[in-house]
């Protein structure tokens, strides 16, 4: 019989953040083991998770799965008796019943074994307990005198097959068909009538909205048009909305409000009080700044929520006045009076303290400003006063907030906006599509503390290993990349990486600048350019990251061209003899018309010099497509030089003058990238 496969965990509350992903991977590993062993051929696969509860529901999953019917290879039929008798015992057949078949050798014997379907009843507690093994939980606990583990302690089980009770233990618990509703609101226990009436049942009779994804819209639609009600915004709220969603049930949105005094508190430091403690949703103006309201995401629906709303109001007040009382008493000190107290802050038992890598970062954010043009002593010190807020007490008890609240203190103490908006945007990118620093003096502040992290960590060999990277480097790596290729900036990644390494006493240059160009190439990729794209202009190690994209473009606009993929073959093949010839000991001369007798030798020439006289300016002032394009005249004279010449000629002049030309037509192709890297 085929029908619906209901299976059912009920826990005790279940871990918000990961409550999704763990409903999702349960549902999946269960469907993809039956579906593996028969028992269903791929229906729809329904994943439901709750605070208390992980459930699976299965279309056309089958009582018995079917048999199964092998062909097993065995000996040449002109094998010895005694080994085909054995091969046919133990496959259980006589001699006769054996087949002959054609192998790779000969003829040889096939046992036909048909293996008998098993009963979802005999093996489908095994596989529920192998899929909650498999769930990506780093803890797991024991409850009362059972020997099961659990992310939480596990009080029911739900086993159905349509209406039928599939028969089983998970966990030390019998599979049964009765469930519990809402721990306030619904029945606290519901016996299903099947497994396709569950999600009906525990809305109509449990309050319990089972689906994560139906329960996470309703939220998201409740909560829009309360703060359109309200006349405000909700701001960047979806990685809450995921947790809240994991914290309840049965959704309700209600208002609450707080004392506009709190407002004279920096909007950042209110936000992150009420998302990260309370789960609450801030609202906002037309203009994004922070309104005296807030909305709640409650278990619980109730006709008047005076008592909720007050009771949150109340609960908030003393956080929000931990956030004031913070705020006010790191403003008595100046940022600048913290600088000292780094030296007391360990950065890295091998690197020393923070102070020692303020001081480090200072001199590199003034060498880069100096080169971009900026103010260096504004870079200078906005470095310095960097991580001195890493010894506030907003900072401390809300680490999200560095940078931010170091900002806020800066513009307090009356230093230059610049340096302000540099302390704070130093952090940048955070993470990826994050906004990138602003203004130069910002962009210097911030490449230097990511240059020095990752030279730093790598002289003490802390480079990050397979998908290992406790400190961050490759994250560090990208916000370089970002901030180069982004915002334009004319830098030399080598000279940023050997002044970064300066301080250290086991330099590892060419290991950073191949770790950035490696972070690069990811990066590239995103933006869509092929492997092969890639490849071409990277291999030629360019040294300012912010023109890649262009040469990139050139490159694709090449490939585009009827000419580029016999002139990239021609290219390989010029490398590879050039190679061969090093490797000999061959040195080209100058090619020039005198040297070349040939005229195929001279027809190359001239169409080289004619190439690279026009492409010249076209490079220097950076059309690299066109710069690149002047070069598809050349594919007949390449096409017939090498159809009528042999370059590795007996005589030493003539096939040094033909390699030396070879050479000449190589690097005035290549200059924006290598072309023999998109050959085939």
């Amino acid at each position: 019989m085929e029908t619906t496969l209901l299976v059912e965990l009920l826990t005790e509350e279940m871990p918000p953040k990961s409550l999704r992903a763990l409903g999702g991977h349960f549902a999946s590993a269960l469907a993809a083991d039956l579906q593996k062993s028969g028992f269903t051929s791929g229906g729809a696969v329904a994943a439901f998770a709750t605070p208390r509860r992980l459930a699976v529901r299965i279309a056309g999953a089958l009582e018995r799965s079917p048999d199964v019917t092998k062909e097993i290879q065995g000996p040449p039929v002109t094998a010895a008796l005694q080994a085909v008798a054995g091969f046919a015992k133990k496959n259980g057949l006589a001699i006769e019943a054996l087949r002959k078949m054609a192998g790779p050798k000969g003829e040889i014997y096939v046992a036909c074994v048909t293996q008998a379907g098993q009963a979802l009843a005999d093996v489908l507690a095994t596989k529920v307990t192998s899929a909650l093994k498999s769930l990506p939980v780093t803890k797991v606990m024991r409850w009362g005198s059972s020997e099961a583990q659990f992310v939480r302690p596990v009080h029911g089980l739900v086993m159905l097959h349509g209406s039928r009770i599939v028969a089983g233990t998970v966990l030390g618990l019998q599979s049964g068909n009765k469930t519990r509703g809402h721990r306030f609101m619904g029945k606290s226990e519901i016996t299903l009538a099947g497994a396709d009436s569950y999600e009906k049942q525990l809305l109509d009779e449990g309050m319990v909205v089972a689906d994560f994804d139906a329960r996470k819209a309703a939220i998201d639609s409740a909560l829009q048009a309360e703060a359109m009600r309200q006349g405000g915004s909700l701001g960047d709220y979806a990685a809450l909305l995921d947790e809240v969603a994991a914290l309840v049930e049965h959704p309700s949105v209600y208002v609450g409000a707080f004392d506009k005094a709190f407002l004279e508190v920096p909007q950042e430091c209110l936000i992150l009080t009420m998302q990260q403690n309370q789960k609450y949703f801030p609202l906002f103006d037309t203009a994004g700044r922070l309104q005296p309201k807030f909305l709640i995401v409650s278990n619980m629906k109730v006709a008047d929520p005076r008592h909720i709303v007050g009771g949150n109001q109340r609960v908030v007040r003393p956080r929000l006045e931990d956030a004031r009382f913070f705020y006010n008493q790191d403003r008595k000190q100046r940022l600048e009076v913290r600088v000292t107290l780094l030296n007391k802050v360990v950065y890295h038992n091998k690197l020393g303290t923070q102070h020692k890598r303020m001081e480090r970062v200072r001199l590199l954010a003034g060498k880069i400003a100096r080169v971009l043009g900026a103010d260096p002593l504004l870079a200078e010190r906005a470095a310095e006063l960097a991580k001195a807020d890493l010894l506030t007490g907003m900072v401390g008890e809300f680490p999200e907030l560095q940078g931010v609240m170091g900002r806020y203190y800066a513009i307090h103490d009356g230093e230059p906006v610049e340096v302000a908006d540099a302390v704070e945007a130093h952090y940048r990118p955070r993470f990826a599509g994050d906004r990138l620093p602003e203004g130069k003096v910002a962009s210097a502040v911030a490449l230097a503390d990511k240059l020095d992290a990752i030279a730093g960590l790598f002289s003490i060999g802390q480079q990050p290993t397979g998908d290992k990277d406790p400190f961050g480097l490759r994250r560090a790596a990208l916000g370089v990349v970002r901030i180069l290729v982004e915002q334009k900036l004319h830098l030399s990644i080598l000279e940023l990486v050997k002044a970064a390494c300066e301080p250290f006493a086991s330099p590892a240059q060419v290991e950073l600048v191949q770790f950035i160009y490696d972070r690069f190439a990811g990066y590239l990729k995103e933006q869509g350019y092929s492997t092969l794209q890639i490849d071409a202009v990277l291999s030629k190690h360019p040294t300012s990251l912010g023109i890649v994209p262009l040469q990139l473009e050139a490159v694709k606009a090449f490939q585009a061209l009827p000419e580029a993929e016999s002139l990239a073959a021609a290219n390989k093949r010029i490398a590879n003899i050039l190679k061969q010839a090093e490797a000999k000991g061959e040195t080209p001369v100058n090619a020039t018309p005198d040297n070349l007798t040939d005229p195929e030798d001279r027809a190359l020439h001239d169409a080289v010099c004619f190439a690279s006289a026009k492409a010249k300016p076209l490079y220097e002032k950076g059309d690299y497509a066109g710069y690149l394009k002047c070069f598809a005249v050349l594919k007949a004279p390449v096409d017939i030089f090498f159809e009528k010449v042999m370059v590795m000629d007996p005589d030493d002049k003539v096939r040094r003058n033909r390699l030396a030309l070879l050479r000449d037509l190589r690097e005035a192709m290549n200059r924006v990238a290598d072309l023999s890297r998109l050959a085939a």
